[in-house]
């Protein structure tokens, strides 16, 4: 690689790391209103079980932490919470007596729906001058980059064993 097409490399890397730190701090503070809009008492980082669990029905709680990046303690401490809100409960796994699988009450589920309806309207509205290909592409490229970290242990375990 030439110098000039690694210094347009890194300069390209440096503004896609300032985006990525903006969208995460306003995502942040998006996901603490959202939280707070299905459930006064929700911890803002336990949304993302809400809206895993209304994907894809009931998951076992280490599939749960794998996907979203996190380790078992943590997905497990907010699940507490979630099932002390009535937002989720556990029932046993079918197919294998000594697990149990998590899933949304119907509460939750009839919470988590009318915020991500709202949730999704606003986007709508926001992305409406953007062309379809265009919100395509974002989506495609997001799910693209979300895939680099798919499978990573929890980054706080990261941190520790360095």
């Amino acid at each position: 690689m030439s110098d000039d097409a690694q210094d347009s490399h890194e300069q390209a890397v440096a503004a896609l790391e300032t985006q990525i730190g903006l969208l995460v701090r306003r995502a942040r503070a998006f996901s603490t209103s959202v939280a707070a809009e299905v459930h006064p008492d929700l911890d803002h980082s336990a949304y993302g079980i809400l809206q895993r669990l209304a994907t894809v029905g009931a998951e076992r709680t280490t599939d749960l932490a794998a996907f979203l990046g996190v380790g078992k303690p943590t997905t497990s401490r907010q699940l507490s919470q979630l099932v002390e809100l009535g937002l989720v409960e556990r029932t046993s796994d079918p197919t294998d007596g000594r697990a149990s699988l998590v899933r949304l009450t119907a509460d939750g589920s009839r919470r988590f729906a009318r915020v991500r309806e709202d949730r999704r309207a606003n986007l709508r509205r926001q992305l409406a001058p953007w062309a379809d290909e265009d919100v395509e592409s974002l989506a495609r490229l997001l799910e693209r980059f979300n895939d680099l970290g798919a499978g990573r242990p929890d980054a706080q375990q990261d941190r520790t064993d360095a």
